[in-house]
């Protein structure tokens, strides 16, 4: 009986340490996804607002958005990095998925498709000495203006012009569009 309560007590110890380990590394990752995204965000609005028919934000989306990204990750420090990925890509140079981001995906879309999806929900996995942190980007109204189903023909030709691979189309407000990663490597 003893020995039980030993051991069980070291379990607990031994979980509510790795949970107090995790959770200062996803608030870090959750500064560092709200860097990325607040600076496109805030930037794609102003597009937006400039110019309804949607070329201008896609013009900037094309031009400076991984700029913005590399400057980010240049503000972070040496063992973060922040970027972003879909498991349908506009440009897969830079923001292809790997097997582990697809799984994360996969497992928000399901959750959309049962009902039981919060666009809150921050995913963390650990890989090794990285730990990844996932937070979804949802389909919005104004986002369908170059990943919906029904694009203006000008849109469509200035997408087929700068990504001849996109993928990233066809979304419905709600779908899951994407997700943003923050990588911290354990220091």
């Amino acid at each position: 009986m003893r020995l039980s309560t030993i051991l069980l007590s070291t379990a607990l110890l031994a979980s509510i340490s790795t949970a107090a380990e995790t959770m200062p590394v996803k608030q870090e990752g959750i500064k560092y996804i709200k860097m990325l995204g607040g600076a496109l965000k805030s930037q794609l609005q102003e597009k937006m607002k400039e110019d309804k028919t949607g070329l201008t934000a896609l013009a900037f989306c094309t031009s400076s958005a991984n700029d913005i990204t590399e400057e980010v990750n240049k503000k972070l420090p040496a063992y973060a990095k922040v970027r972003r990925t879909s498991l349908k890509v506009r440009n897969n140079k830079v923001n292809t998925a790997d097997a582990t981001d697809k799984k994360v995906m996969e497992a928000y879309s399901e959750a959309i498709k049962a009902g039981k999806f919060t666009p809150k929900d921050i995913k963390v996995v650990e890989e090794g000495d990285v730990t990844r942190v996932y937070k979804p980007l949802v389909a919005k109204a104004v986002c369908l203006k170059c990943h919906g189903s029904d694009l203006s023909p000008k849109i469509a030709e200035a997408i087929k012009s700068a990504y001849p691979d996109d993928k990233a189309t066809g979304f419905k407000e709600g779908n899951l569009r994407g997700v943003i990663i923050a990588e911290i490597k354990k220091h």
